[in-house]
């Protein structure tokens, strides 16, 4: 591919040195559909980035931009704060038929701002009401959003110190495998818990991503958030998932818990539940914690109409028969592990480890610098990815769950011819 130098000028001088992700893909982009994002040149890119997993259904999803068109086109409500509307209504009924009473779960539904990090404040707000503590525990490598109090329970240094100030009140613990199998799962937890003099204030709740993203795919064991759950039951602590980016089918389920077998206290969601990457956050919670006050959290964009019209949309033709999306998100995942299996024993030398589940993937090298040399060459082949992990070592696969065989396939050689190029 041949690209010309795009005008960046104005980004440059203008806009903040804070950006980050137009620093790794130096184009102009102009349009995208589907799984393909289009520079102001006409030059196409595969996305396997997905707007950092907001876009499970593609770029301009056909059958949500015909909904969303068709809504404001008849002017229907784009603001209404927490004003009862009929895109609301239509989005709670449609949501609870199609989400919750097929898997049995009795959750109410809460609205705080838009974005995850806004779901993960109210999460962390209510379990303190709740309780009657302050404590919070997290795990190692977690990401949980870049506001206090979401930060607190984040484990990267270099978004906690971007906080400028101490983060308190929450107190990290070993995730999945962090001693590489050599520590029995929750024994240093548990003993701080029992033990009077441990220095450990009684948590509140945990919160947990299932498969943590931006910590490096890290994934944990079906057993293990079980033995969590019990856990947090036997010392009177919330249990709060965390599936802002793992939620909405991203692991096959609709919740990336289903698979364990357990029901959270608090659950967050964000990113793809819109369907079309417009911001929107849930927070849901069993009934019996529903203590809030009227007001007592709220937000003026907590009530995104347009967003409640796509979500709704996305949810009656992807979940209407949702074991169809989640073979079918399985399947393309089945199909992306052969494609890694493959790479690996290509590079044993320089590739540490795959994982992944459904259509979330990692690829670690043994030469942490090496994921963002594999991801600019990747670029420049015309694929879009991200890394992740503690130091960036991760090269991070998240591709729309609707995302065809050919495309993926696509998408896999040119990683796999991006890895082979670079040293």
């Amino acid at each position: 591919m041949t690209i010309t130098q795009p005008d960046l000028s104005v980004f440059e001088t203008l806009e903040s040195e804070v950006r980050s992700y137009c620093r790794s893909w130096p184009a102009v982009f102009d349009r995208a559909q589907g799984s393909r994002m289009y520079d102001e040149d006409g030059h196409a890119y595969l996305d396997f980035f997905a707007g950092a997993g907001s876009l499970n259904y593609g770029h301009n999803n056909p059958v949500l931009k015909r909904a969303l068109i068709d809504y404001l086109s008849r002017d229907g409500v784009t603001h209404g704060l927490d004003m009862s509307t009929t895109a609301k209504r239509s989005f709670l009924q449609t949501f609870q038929d199609l989400v919750l009473r097929p898997r049995d779960l009795p959750y109410k539904v809460m609205f705080p701002g838009p974005t995850g990090t806004n779901a993960v404040e109210s999460a962390l707000k209510l379990a303190r009401k709740v309780k009657g503590r302050e404590a919070i525990v997290s795990f190692t490598n977690a990401f949980h959003g870049m506001s206090l109090g979401s930060l607190a329970v984040t484990g990267n240094a270099f978004k906690r110190a971007g906080a400028g100030i101490p983060l308190v009140h929450g107190t990290p613990m070993p995730f999945d495998n962090y001693f590489d199998g050599q520590v029995p799962d929750f024994l240093w937890f548990e003993r701080l818990l029992e033990d009077q003099g441990s220095g450990l204030n009684k948590p509140a709740a945990v919160i947990v991503e299932t498969v943590q993203g931006e910590g490096g795919i890290n994934v944990a064991r079906p057993e293990w958030l079980r033995a969590l759950k019990e856990l947090c039951e036997r010392q009177d602590m919330l249990l709060i998932v965390d599936d802002i980016q793992m939620g909405c089918g991203r692991t096959g389920a609709f919740f990336s818990f289903e698979e364990a077998g357990i029901t959270p206290d608090i659950v967050t969601v964000s990113k793809s539940i819109s369907g079309y990457g417009l911001p929107m956050s849930l927070c849901l919670f069993r009934p019996e914690l529903d203590v809030w006050e009227p007001g007592e959290h709220n937000g003026t964009f907590r009530g995104n109409n347009p967003a409640f019209v796509t979500a709704t949309a996305a949810l009656e033709t992807y979940w209407t028969d949702g074991s169809a999306m989640e073979k079918q998100t399985r399947t393309r995942g089945e199909q992306v592990e052969q494609a890694l299996i493959s790479i690996t024993e290509e590079n044993l030398a320089d590739v540490k480890e795959y994982r992944g589940r459904g259509l979330v993937w990692g690829l670690e090298f043994r030469d942490k610098d090496r994921a963002s040399r594999v991801a600019r060459r990747a670029f420049e082949l015309g694929l879009l990815i991200e890394t992740s992990g503690p130091e960036g070592e991760v090269v991070k696969l998240l591709p729309a769950l609707t995302i065809t065989p050919d495309e993926l396939d696509e998408g896999l050689s040119i990683l796999a011819r991006s890895v082979r190029e670079t040293v």
